[in-house]
C-alpha cells in the first residue's frame, strides 16, 4: 500500500497503537516513551494530550543511540462532564465508571505528534471523537467487568473489544478511540515525506 523512505518509530507502547500503523501497510519500529504522563492543573485534556505526545515523541528522538527519522507520539484521554477518566485501579473503580458513562455521550480525545529529527518538524494536533453508551445494566457491567478488559483502558473499556457491545453509535474517527487517528496521522506523514501511499503515477 505505501512506499517506505525515512524510518518510522512509533514512541509507544500500546499494542492498539502498534495494530493500527501496521494495519495499513506503514514499517516501523517500537520504542516507548519514558516520558511523565502526569495531568497539569491548569491545562485542558486537549493541551494535555498534544504535549504529552510531543513530550513522547522528543523523549524517544532525543536518545542518542535511538536510529529513525520520522517518530510517532500520542496519547488518549476520555472525558465526561469536563472530568478526564483514566485507567481503572480496581473493580469497583471500573463499576463507577462504566455506571457514569452509561446511556450517555462522551468525549474520547487523542494527540499526536510526529517528530522530524532531521528537518526539527513537529506536526502535532488534537482529535475528538463523541461516543455514545446505551442503557446498561448491572448484570452488563458486572459481567463486562469480570472479563478483565476495563482494567487497562482510559475509560474502563476498548471500543475494538467486548465493550463494543454498549456503543450504538459515534461522531468522529473511529481509529482516534482506539487511541491513534489514522487519518491525520497519515497525512503528516505524508507532509513530511515520511510515507507515499499508493505510490505515484505512470
Amino acid at each position: 500500500m505505501a512506499r517506505h523512505l525515512p524510518e518510522i518509530v512509533l514512541a509507544s507502547a500500546s499494542p492498539r497503537r502498534r495494530e493500527l500503523l501496521a494495519s495499513v501497510g506503514i514499517n516501523f519500529q517500537v520504542v516507548p516513551s519514558t516520558a511523565d504522563e502526569t495531568l497539569l492543573s491548569d491545562e485542558t485534556p486537549e493541551e494535555h494530550v498534544v504535549r504529552l505526545s510531543c513530550a513522547k515523541a522528543l523523549e524517544v528522538a532525543g536518545r542518542q543511540a535511538q536510529t529513525g527519522r520520522l517518530f510517532i507520539g500520542s496519547d488518549t484521554v476520555v472525558v465526561r462532564d469536563q472530568v478526564v477518566l483514566g485507567k481503572p485501579g480496581d473493580a469497583t473503580a471500573a463499576a463507577t465508571m462504566l455506571a457514569g458513562l452509561s446511556g450517555r455521550g462522551h468525549r474520547v480525545i487523542t494527540g499526536y505528534a510526529v517528530h522530524d529529527r532531521v528537518s526539527g518538524r513537529t506536526l502535532r494536533a488534537a482529535v475528538i471523537t463523541r461516543v455514545f453508551f446505551k442503557d446498561l445494566t448491572a448484570r452488563e457491567i458486572e459481567g463486562y467487568i469480570a472479563t478483565g478488559e476495563p482494567f487497562d483502558k482510559a475509560g474502563a473499556y476498548a471500543i475494538q473489544g467486548i465493550g463494543a457491545f454498549m456503543v450504538p453509535s459515534i461522531e468522529g474517527s473511529y481509529t482516534n478511540v482506539v487511541g491513534l487517528p489514522l487519518c491525520e496521522v497519515i497525512a503528516a506523514l505524508e507532509e513530511l515525506g515520511a510515507v507515499e501511499l499508493f505510490g505515484r503515477p505512470a
